[in-house]
């Protein structure tokens, strides 16, 4: 592999300076692990004054964030104003209520509801339906001989998947997607956008608009999914107001799509790159739930996220002071050496991988059950019917969202 100082004197250019910023550059978004892996020789709790922010990048470290540090790190509406971003305050008001911001006992409490709604087992009985649903799209393509494994298989899944989760017309799936694309710029990204910042404050207002009237129509007609299930979920006779059900519906959405997305478009082109680990998976297809562990391990669909410190704390011999930013770096934590024996290597039948790509704690992502079986599917169904699977030769292109990664297109062949 290409080492991150190598690329620099390719570029024609010194040793840069360490920043996740750095993840702006394309080649380095295009491969982002040489600079993972730098970060986390010289520097592992790393003070990146780009970002304003700690970047920490050991296996280690990045558990202790997600189990002692704040995920409450939405501004306000009023903090917003203050900084002269008010234009933002309608997105503000929404995340405050997502679970995903929210700590103890708030956390709890809409996770607790939540996962009423969104149990393991109600996810099981989803299996062969979904398996029907990857069939019926590679239907679509398999006389053509080739397909864009991201528009003909990547983007309808999930979203399809999702839209009847969620109870709502799976015709819309197409829109639900692009919603789904607008708000992950938000949550992937840490610069801020003036530009992109109409488009999502439109979309968010197109979203909420939409699940208004869906609770409306459940009001009316009761049906099966998660937003009906949000509106009788009850915990000791706590309930979801209709504000946390729309807050939480879409970052629901917007998770079960861009994870699953990125999990087959990125698990597919890494099989596709280590030919050895794809010829083994299709010689024996009982290694499929592994293989999508070590997939997401290897390109883990989503690479960081943020927190903030509850206290002053020590971290890697660095002092972290009380509500200091600190962006855990799963994507490199997942790459650690001191944690998975030659992780640059793609090994489907790894042992003992506890990664952290649907981060840890509280905070593990209740959805990943249904992204893992619907990664399972997509991988088992496209290499039994396309067993001369072989990549398109044009360049790859990678999504510009610094933390949600995935693929723009992946042409194949078969």
């Amino acid at each position: 592999m290409t080492t991150y100082e190598e690329a620099s004197r390719k570029r024609g250019k010194q040793k840069s300076p360490l920043s996740l910023y750095h993840l702006l550059d394309p080649e380095v978004l295009a491969n982002p692990y040489p600079l993972y892996q730098r970060l986390r020789s010289e520097d592992p709790v790393h003070w990146d004054p780009f970002l304003h922010a700690w970047v920490v990048t050991r296996y280690a470290d990045v558990v202790t964030v997600f189990q002692c540090f704040s995920a409450d790190r939405t501004p306000t509406p009023q903090q917003l104003s203050a900084l002269g971003m008010s234009t933002l305050a309608p997105l503000a008001q929404v995340m405050v209520l997502q679970m995903l911001f929210l700590d103890p006992p708030a956390h709890g409490r809409v996770r607790g509801l939540a996962s009423k709604a969104f149990t393991p087992r109600r996810v099981e009985v989803l299996r062969s339906h979904i398996q029907d649903i990857t069939a019926s799209l590679l239907d679509a393509v398999q006389d053509k001989g080739c397909m864009d494994v991201i528009r003909d298989l990547a983007y309808p899944l999930p979203a399809i998947v999702t839209a009847e989760m969620l109870g709502v017309p799976t015709s819309d799936w197409e829109q639900l997607t692009a919603w789904s694309a607008d708000f992950a710029q938000v949550l992937g990204n840490f610069q801020h956008n003036p530009e992109r910042a109409a488009k999502v404050i439109k979309s968010l207002e197109e979203m909420i608009v939409y699940f208004r009237a869906a609770i409306e129509e459940n009001k009316r007609h009761s049906s099966e999914g998660l937003i009906n299930s949000f509106m009788n979920a009850e915990v000791n006779g706590d309930r979801f107001n209709e504000e946390e059900i729309i807050a939480n519906t879409i970052v629901t959405m917007v998770g079960g799509q861009e994870t699953t997305t990125n999990l087959i478009g990125n698990g597919l082109l890494s099989l596709l790159r280590n030919p050895d680990q794809l010829k083994k998976l299709q010689s024996d297809f009982s290694l499929i739930p592994s293989a999508v562990e070590e997939l997401l391990r290897y390109e883990s669909p989503s690479q960081h996220t943020a927190r903030l410190a509850l206290d002053d704390v020590n971290i890697g011999g660095k002092l972290i002071r009380k509500r200091q930013a600190v962006i855990a770096v799963m994507g490199a934590a997942n790459r650690d050496p001191e944690r998975f024996p030659e992780p640059d290597r793609l090994d489907i039948c790894r042992q003992d991988n506890r990664h952290v790509a649907f981060a840890w704690g509280s905070h593990f992502c209740f959805g990943a059950p249904l992204a893992r079986i619907e990664g399972q599917i997509a991988f088992e169904t496209v290499l039994r019917r396309m067993p001369n699977l072989h990549q398109v030769p044009v360049p790859i292109k990678w999504r510009e969202n610094l933390g949600l990664r995935g693929l723009t297109a992946l042409p194949v062949a078969f």
